[in-house]
């Protein structure tokens, strides 16, 4: 599977979105911008996308509305061990409630992976991170697969996107 994904105005991007109707696309938007998620097994329909392919995944994203998109870079020899560790601790959001849906999407170009969590709200993802289970996970010691400082300069970095009101209730 497939995931491509393009940013523009909300506008403009929702009308892409009308115009393709049978496709699985999700709109976003946040302070900064507005972003389109397309899932397919085929091509997508942007015309300048970020292509990615799924590498884990569970849940439907249209069942939240309040999204956390970690972009995390990993280099060539560290994607596999990474991926392992991904698959490994699912199960413990998978398990939470609030949890409606998460993607591991691994880069086609480059080497910065995006981890997406969908939830409910923005509360049950607030309970999440002050969860034991939330602290293990996130204590993996990513030197073990080659982030480190002489690896990359910038570290990894998270935003927050929701489903506007109107896609909710449309």
């Amino acid at each position: 599977m497939n995931a491509y994904i393009t940013t523009g105005t909300y506008d403009f991007l929702l009308k892409i979105k009308e115009k393709y109707p049978d496709e699985k696309m999700v709109l976003l938007q946040n302070p900064e911008h507005a972003l389109l998620l397309h899932e397919t097994e085929g091509k997508t329909v942007f015309a300048s996308p970020r292509r990615y392919q799924l590498a884990a995944s569970s849940g439907n994203l249209e069942d939240g509305i309040f999204f956390i998109f970690t972009h995390l870079p990993i280099p060539d020899e560290g994607k596999p061990v990474y991926e392992f560790h991904f698959k490994k601790n699912t199960p413990a959001i998978e398990s939470k409630p609030g949890f409606a849906a998460y993607r591991l999407l691994r880069p086609v170009k480059g080497d910065t992976y995006i981890a997406i969590t969908d939830w409910k709200d923005e509360e049950s993802f607030e309970k999440w991170k002050r969860s034991i289970d939330y602290l293990l996970v996130h204590s993996l010691d990513l030197t073990e697969i080659g982030a480190n400082k002489s690896t990359y300069d910038a570290p990894a970095f998270t935003k927050e996107y929701v489903i506007p009101q109107d896609e909710e209730e449309g």
